[in-house]
């Protein structure tokens, strides 16, 4: 039997200036792409349904990744000076997480609604000032993050 080759060709870009000329766009003014606008719809239907007390996993998950995202970008020098506004929505977010894993539904707390409604408007101002390379970066540092193990574990989650 033949030894298989280690060899993969690097994928090749069709239109390299293009690319180049993307990644420096705001996020927010990229033709074609409503990726932005429903995601923030849908970070926004989340909080509301977690109001409610109605969350499911899965905007439970979105929320999650709202807030990754924001803290990333805090630590890519965006928004710095609202570091205490990302303290409290990361804390605020793992309680209402570890809640949600051990009872599978959750209520919020009027002080918890208040953290993340000003983490949620931190977000937003944030995805109106990025670029499309800067969106790309902070993926990449959550995706190191997590498969670093060095991202915050819920304890009783069912993953």
């Amino acid at each position: 039997m033949r030894k298989r080759s280690k060899y993969r060709p690097k994928p090749v870009l069709a239109n390299t200036i293009g690319f180049v000329l993307e990644g420096m766009q705001p996020a927010a003014n990229v033709d074609g792409v409503v990726v932005l606008d429903l995601q923030v719809q849908e970070v926004a239907a989340a909080i509301d349904a977690l109001r409610r007390g109605e969350a499911t996993k899965a905007q439970m998950d979105t929320l999650i990744a709202m807030n990754n995202m924001t803290e990333a970008l805090f630590r890519m020098g965006f928004g710095t000076e609202y570091g205490a506004v990302v303290a409290e929505g990361y804390s605020t977010m793992k309680e209402v997480c570890c809640r949600f894993a051990r009872d599978g539904r959750v209520t919020l707390y009027p002080r918890e609604l208040i953290a993340l409604n000003a983490h949620l408007e931190l977000h937003d101002a944030q995805m109106d000032v990025i670029t499309v390379k800067d969106v790309e970066r902070a993926v990449n540092m959550i995706t190191q993050e997590v498969a670093q193990k060095r991202a915050f574990r819920i304890q009783g989650a069912r993953v």
